[in-house]
């Protein structure tokens, strides 16, 4: 039953991002260029995902426990280090020049599957690159 509701989750993410066009880079980067043709469109969209969040957290953090789960698994560090500047640097730079993000990514493989693939590859690749970096060095902090 977990699987099926996970499934639908997922599915439902999926087709908010193809409705709302977040999978189409064109209009991502059209949103980035602040100083340019600048498309506001997507702020709505996260405008009302922020909201939805929020109602929906309020929701389930109110019963003593999840439905398939145990406990609540919440972050509990609020500090901020340099492993998380540069990932949240990465992931900013990576979005602006490409205009797709992990989850668009995915559910844009539906619909571009070659350009959208070659961004999920070299996510894939640059995930594995650092975790490596991570367990084997200093260069990654953590």
């Amino acid at each position: 039953m977990r699987l099926i509701f996970v499934f639908l989750a997922g599915a439902l993410f999926s087709a908010g991002l193809v409705v709302s066009e977040m999978i189409n880079p064109a209009k991502v980067t059209g949103f980035l260029d602040l100083f340019g043709s600048w498309d506001p469109s997507l702020a709505f969209v996260m405008a009302g995902a922020v909201a939805v969040n929020m109602i929906g957290h309020r929701i389930v953090t109110r019963r003593s426990q999840p439905i398939f789960a145990n406990g609540f698994s919440l972050p509990t560090r609020k500090d901020i280090d340099g492993e998380l500047i540069l990932g949240a640097s990465l992931f900013g730079v990576g979005w602006g020049l490409v205009g797709l993000c992990p989850g668009p990514a995915i559910a844009a493989l539906g619909v571009a599957p070659m350009s959208a693939g070659i961004f999920v590859c070299a996510m894939i690749v640059g995930m594995l690159i650092g975790k490596f970096l991570k367990q084997r060095t200093s260069i990654v902090p953590g």
